[in-house]
C-alpha cells in the first residue's frame, strides 16, 4: 500500500471513503460531498451504518462513525468495508476525513481497512484483496497530525495479520519447529537477535516442565527467545507467549472442542507478532520476549498423571492433570527469563484456562498482578485499544490449592472452581517474587466467532495491547 497525504481535494480519478459523524434521526439536509447527495432517511452517520452510491463513474462509500466513536469500533467498521466491498478497492481509494476526528482514529481508519483483507481460506485458490496490492493507492485528505503516526498503523496491521495466520494454520503447519523459525526469520529481517533452543538445549538446561510437556509429540519442544535493543538504557520488559501448538490434553485427554486447540498458541503468536511491530516500527526500549514452544500429544511416551517433574529452577511438580501443560511451559520460561535476563517488567500472555471463559465470556482478558502501577499502565493500554482487561486476585488464601504432598507444587487444584485464579498462582510460584510481574489469561478473546468468517478464527488480541503498553510505559 502507497500512503499518501494532502489538504485539498482537486481532480481525483479514483474512489471515495467518507467517514461522517452521527448527525441524528431528525436532520433534514442530505448530507452532501462534492455533488453526491446521501438521503436524510437512508444515512445518518450510525456507527455501523455504510452507504455505497455510484457518481461520476466514481464510487463513494460513506462510514458512519457514530457520536462518539472510539478506537475498536472504528476499526471494527473499516475492516467491514475493506471485507465487504473489496471490488472497491480496485481505484486508487481517497478518505476525505471529517474536521475534529483525532489522529488515534485515523490510524484506526487505515488499521482497519488492512485488517479487512485478511482470509482464513489459507489454502484456497483465491484472488487477493486489491488493498495487498503493492501498488495501491491510498490518500488522506484533511490529516493534521504526523504522517509517521499513521505508517506505524500499517506496521501495526500487519502484526496482526502475521499473528492471525500463525494462530489460523492448521497443526500440522505450524509446529514448535515452524514458530521457532518463523521468529529465527523475523530475526534475519530487522534488527532483532533470535536464539533457538532444541531439546538437547533444554536438557542441558534442565528445562523439564517444557520438555515434559512435550515429549510425547515426535514434534520436539523449542525455547525462541528474541532480544530488542538488548543494550539500551533504561527500563528491561520481557513478554512471555504460551505456545502450545496444539493441545490434545494429554493423557487426560480433551472430550470436546479439540479442533480449536490449533489456538492454543495465541499467546505465543501476540508475543511475536509484537516483537515484528516493535522492531520495525524501531523502538528504542528494551525488549526480550521468551516463547515456550511444543506440542501436547497422547502416545506411550506422553506425561502421565501422578508424575513428578522438575523445572528448571528445581522445583518440584506434582502432574495432577495433563491438560493443565500451559503452565507448565510457561513456568520454565519465566523461570528462565528471570534468572537469565533479569527484566525489569514482565507481561505474560496464555490462553491458559476455560476459568477465564466462564468468568468473562469473550468480552475481557484476566489479568493478574500484585502491582497496581502495573495494572493500571495494562489496562490503560488496552482500553485505549480496545482490547480490554479486568483484575481478578491472587490472595494467599488460595496458595493451598498448589499445595502438594509428594512435591514442592502440583499443577491443578483438581477444584472446578477458582481455575483461572489457581492458575495465576501456579505461575506465581516461578517468578521468584518479581515485583512487576502481570499474567494475562486471553482464553476467551485470542480465538473465537466474528463476521468475518464462518468458523471461529484468531482475533490477535494482545499484539496491539502489548505494543501500546510497551511504547506508552
Amino acid at each position: 500500500m502507497k500512503l499518501s497525504f494532502q489538504h485539498d481535494i482537486p481532480s481525483f480519478s479514483g474512489n471515495f471513503i467518507i467517514p461522517v459523524f452521527e448527525t441524528g434521526p431528525n436532520h433534514l439536509v442530505p448530507i452532501e460531498f462534492y455533488g453526491v447527495s446521501v438521503p436524510s432517511k437512508v444515512f445518518y452517520g450510525k456507527a455501523n451504518e455504510i452507504y455505497a452510491i455510484e457518481k461520476y463513474d466514481n464510487l463513494h462509500l460513506f462510514v458512519g462513525l457514530g457520536k462518539t466513536p472510539d478506537y475498536k469500533s472504528v476499526v471494527t467498521m473499516f475492516r467491514r468495508a475493506a471485507h465487504k466491498y473489496p471490488e472497491f478497492f480496485n481505484k486508487p481509494v481517497l478518505i476525505d476525513l471529517p474536521n475534529g476526528l483525532e489522529p488515534q482514529l485515523v490510524s484506526a481508519i487505515v488499521s482497519g481497512l488492512k485488517l479487512g483483507t485478511y482470509k482464513i481460506g489459507h489454502f484456497k485458490n483465491e484472488k487477493p484483496h486489491p488493498i495487498t496490492n503493492s501498488d495501491f493507492a491510498l490518500t488522506i485528505n484533511n490529516y493534521k497530525s504526523e504522517e509517521a503516526f499513521l505508517q506505524k498503523a500499517l506496521i501495526l496491521a500487519d502484526a496482526q495479520l502475521q499473528c492471525m495466520q500463525w494462530v489460523d494454520l492448521p497443526p500440522n503447519v505450524v509446529t514448535p519447529e515452524y514458530m521457532a523459525k518463523a521468529g529465527a526469520d523475523l530475526a534475519n529481517e530487522t534488527q532483532l537477535q533470535a536464539t533457538v533452543l532444541d531439546k538437547n538445549a533444554l536438557q542441558e538446561l534442565g528445562m523439564g516442565a517444557l520438555l515434559a510437556v512435550g515429549q510425547g509429540s515426535k514434534n520436539d519442544a523449542r525455547l525462541l527467545v528474541l532480544e530488542l535493543n538488548p543494550e539500551a538504557e533504561g527500563k528491561h520488559y520481557a513478554l512471555v507467549g504460551k505456545g502450545v501448538t496444539f493441545d490434545t490434553g494429554g493423557l487426560n485427554i480433551k472430550t470436546a472442542g479439540m479442533q480449536f486447540m490449533k489456538s492454543d498458541m495465541a499467546g505465543a503468536a501476540a508475543v511475536v507478532a509484537t516483537m515484528q511491530y516493535l522492531a520495525k516500527s524501531d523502538c528504542k526500549k528494551r525488549v526480550t520476549a521468551v516463547v515456550p514452544l511444543c506440542e501436547n500429544a497422547v502416545d506411550a511416551t506422553s506425561l502421565k498423571p501422578s508424575a513428578v517433574i522438575e523445572a528448571f529452577n528445581k522445583k518440584t511438580i506434582e502432574i495432577i492433570d495433563t491438560d493443565a501443560e500451559g503452565r507448565l511451559i510457561l513456568a520454565d520460561a519465566l523461570a528462565y527469563l528471570i534468572a537469565k535476563h533479569k527484566p525489569d517488567v514482565i507481561v505474560d500472555i496464555a490462553t491458559l484456562t476455560g476459568s477465564s471463559v466462564a468468568t468473562f465470556g469473550y468480552e475481557c482478558g484476566a489479568l493478574f498482578t500484585n502491582n497496581v502501577d502495573l495494572e493500571f499502565a495494562l489496562r490503560s493500554a488496552g482500553n485505549q485499544v480496545g482490547e480490554k482487561l479486568w483484575p481478578l486476585p491472587l490472595w494467599s488464601a488460595y496458595d493451598p490449592d498448589i499445595s502438594s504432598d509428594i512435591a514442592d507444587v502440583r499443577n491443578y487444584s483438581g477444584k472446578p472452581i477458582g481455575g483461572a485464579i489457581t492458575a495465576a498462582k501456579f505461575l506465581e510460584y516461578f517468578t521468584d517474587k518479581h515485583e512487576a510481574w502481570a499474567h494475562l489469561d486471553v482464553a476467551g478473546v485470542a480465538f473465537g466467532d466474528s463476521e468475518f468468517a464462518k468458523s471461529k478464527h484468531a482475533t490477535a488480541f494482545g499484539v496491539n495491547l502489548l505494543s501500546t503498553f510497551i511504547e506508552n510505559h
